[in-house]
């Protein structure tokens, strides 16, 4: 999957607009219900997603002005944002959901070219802006997921399957509390070596799947195990 910056907001364009449908049929009743989210109703996956979007316009704005700006203020002032917002009437969550999508937009449409080769100040530590709007497209996809809403991971494209699933598996190599496994996808011989080889297990099943699993989107009932055994248990996805 491409990670150019530009040729990436079409997919964004066209997950926002499957959100905003499934944001749509909500009522007060489907907001006030649980997500897959422990503790979060879907209206604060929604609330979550349109702060996330001004939060993204907030690194994009740091990149073009050379300007230091964090994504969010403070661990504390992203929660209290969320909270705020999760109780809103179905209309306020729709309107907030749309504005904060075009102010993305804009953002993205403001950048000048060599703007994409900074560096900015996320939560998960410091990256490169031309990876911005694939981190929007992954938030977008992987909440849309969390609202239980008939929207599952196999849903996703496989481009977005596939680059998902290597970017996990990189994620959790080296660390400690990730234990050794292959990671066997779409009945190839394509492979991903998380730790010791010689000691891993081979997981294998649709690359959407094993990507769904690995971030505690799926219980990995797809997959399969070689030698049988239980699946291996992923770490917590940061």
């Amino acid at each position: 999957m491409t990670m150019d910056p530009l040729l990436l907001t079409g997919d964004v364009h066209d997950a926002t607009a499957r959100l905003l449908r499934t944001a749509a049929r909500f009522d007060d009743a489907d907001l006030a219900a649980p997500s897959l989210l422990p503790g979060w109703t879907r209206g604060h996956v929604l609330a979550h997603l349109a702060r996330n979007a001004d939060a993204f316009v907030n690194l994009l704005t740091s990149a073009r002005t050379g300007e230091r700006i964090p994504q969010y203020a403070s661990a504390e002032a992203r929660d209290a944002d969320i909270a705020a917002g999760a109780s809103r009437t179905p209309e306020e969550h729709l309107d907030d959901l749309r504005r904060s999508a075009d102010r993305f937009t804009e953002a993205v449409a403001a950048m000048p070219p060599q703007a994409w080769a900074a560096t900015v100040e996320t939560r998960r530590g410091h990256w490169p802006a031309a990876m911005l709007v694939w981190g929007r497209l992954r938030e977008l996809e992987v909440h849309h997921v969390d609202l239980a809403a008939d929207y599952r991971p196999a849903d996703w494209s496989a481009e977005f399957g596939h680059r998902l699933l290597h970017e996990v598996a990189d994620t959790f190599t080296g660390r400690d509390d990730a234990p050794p496994m292959v990671l066997r996808f779409d009945d190839s011989r394509h492979e991903l070596v998380v730790g010791d080889r010689a000691r891993a297990p081979v997981v294998a099943g649709p690359a959407a799947e094993l990507a769904a699993w690995l971030i505690g989107r799926s219980p990995g009932t797809d997959l399969t195990v070689t030698p049988d055994g239980q699946l291996p248990r992923p770490p917590e996805w940061i």
